[in-house]
């Protein structure tokens, strides 16, 4: 499923896109836990600025992952009018609350497991 996004997805030298796959959705669902809600372009900077640069979503990649989420019904938009402009805005719904918290447990988990392997100087097989 997150195969079509990795081609617009631009992770620089640090941090090789392996390595992110399948956690952007939740990176996104955080930021609006954190945000109440937010519009794409605010999305990508934030996700730009808390990352130092390691991270950064281009507008193709982004927005199918938001159209995803909406689709699930983890997230839903209103559109608001700024000047002439149709600013949209994304928020967390109920279901989005608990799928990030699954998600958020998940992948700490993931991390712990990955640092008892690596720190006791275990071999991950393939």
């Amino acid at each position: 499923m997150f195969a079509i996004y990795w081609k617009t997805i631009y992770i620089c030298d640090m941090i090789a896109k392996e390595l992110i796959k399948g956690t952007i959705r939740t990176i996104v669902l955080q930021l609006l836990a954190e945000h109440s809600k937010m519009y794409g372009y605010e999305i990508m900077q934030t996700i730009d600025k808390k990352s130092a640069g390691k991270i950064k979503l281009t507008f193709g990649s982004l927005y199918p992952i938001l159209h995803k989420l909406e689709s699930e019904d983890l997230i839903y938009s209103e559109s608001e009018t700024i000047g002439k402009r149709v600013r949209k805005y994304y928020i967390l719904t109920d279901k989005g609350v608990k799928e990030r918290e699954n998600k958020i447990l998940e992948i700490k988990e993931f991390i712990s497991t990955l640092n008892q392997l690596l720190d006791s100087g275990g071999v991950i097989h393939a």
